[in-house]
């Protein structure tokens, strides 16, 4: 296919074209993916989540320059909130990171987030995929910015940034549903303002709180003001020592592996549910429907005798019907 032969070849205009089907859901998007799947596993991938106002998308745009200053290229995916009415992303790419959109070496794509719930849009990891196989040597994530529900970003990325602010007010406590748990690194931003050093002290006596052996990765706490460019080199350094700490480990290939099992289930539940939708909207499962309905049955019972029946069966194997 042209467009596989041109993707890996570097060619952006392929990149970007591929990038709409995987937003539209084009029936493509499977088969160029396989495609240049065996290409996949050179970038590495940092994720920055965090709180609304944090200062995610400054940080991003500071690491992005001294990826550059490295000779990296860079890829980045912003995760920007969805029109109501047309789904697509509110805030602009090059709005937001004028300085990197003429830079050859930078390839910027906001995506809407659709509703999706975890801060990432549905089409980020396919996203991903595509400018690791075009041979971006590094890849940023940013997520939407909608607080502890902001998970979805360990099952993408390499390292996990969480930044915090000290406006952020009581999100410190909220934090310990999961935000906490997923951070590989911890950046207190607007570091001058007051509380930033109080929240700082939070989170570290937070992570204290945590039993680690002594082989486990201790998440640093960093303070920075990345609109200054103040403390952001020690942030990407951190995020290099977390990258030698999981090779020097073993764990980097380990934690794709688990990225890719992950996939798999995630497309198996989803060919699935489709396949289930079409036999309800078929007519197919009618009866388990009415019993239900009715309170024959349980919901349980019934998924338990759909599970049971030859309909499952011939559903995920139309063949043996034949």
């Amino acid at each position: 296919m042209e467009l596989v032969d041109s993707l890996l070849k570097g060619d952006r205009r392929a990149l970007a074209k591929a990038i709409t089907l995987v937003e539209n859901g084009d029936a493509e998007v499977p088969m160029i993916l396989s495609a240049i799947y065996p290409k996949l596993g050179r970038a590495y991938m940092v994720g920055i989540t965090g709180p609304p106002g944090a200062g995610k998308s400054t940080l991003a745009d500071k690491i992005i320059g001294l990826w550059r200053a490295q000779k990296y290229s860079v890829g980045a995916v912003l995760i920007d909130p969805s029109s109501p009415f047309s789904g697509g992303a509110i805030l602009g790419d090059r709005i937001r990171m004028q300085q990197h959109a003429l830079d050859e070496g930078v390839y910027i794509r906001s995506l809407g987030s659709r509703g999706s719930h975890g801060g990432l849009s549905r089409a980020t990891r396919q996203v991903v995929q595509l400018m690791d196989g075009v041979g971006m040597e590094r890849i940023l994530i940013e997520t939407v910015g909608v607080g502890q529900t902001e998970l979805d970003v360990m099952d993408v990325a390499d390292t996990t940034v969480v930044i915090m602010g000290p406006e952020s007010g009581d999100t410190i406590q909220t934090m310990k549903a999961g935000l906490m748990e997923i951070a590989d690194i911890f950046v207190v931003n607007k570091a001058d303002r007051e509380g930033a050093s109080r929240m700082a002290a939070e989170i570290r006596a937070m992570l204290e709180l945590k039993e680690r052996n002594g082989e486990e990765w201790r998440p640093p706490v960093l303070s920075c003001q990345a609109n200054a460019s103040v403390g952001v080199e020690e942030v990407n350094g951190a995020i290099s020592s977390h990258r030698s700490f999981l090779e020097e480990h073993d764990l980097r290939e380990a934690h794709r592996r688990g990225l890719r099992r992950h996939e798999l289930m995630e497309l198996l539940a989803r060919y699935f549910r489709e396949k289930m939708m079409d036999s309800a909207n078929n007519g197919a499962l009618e009866t388990f429907f009415n019993r239900v309905e009715k309170m024959e049955i349980s919901p349980y019972e019934a998924a338990d005798l759909i599970f049971q029946s030859n309909l499952l069966k011939n559903l995920l194997n139309p063949q043996l019907t034949k």
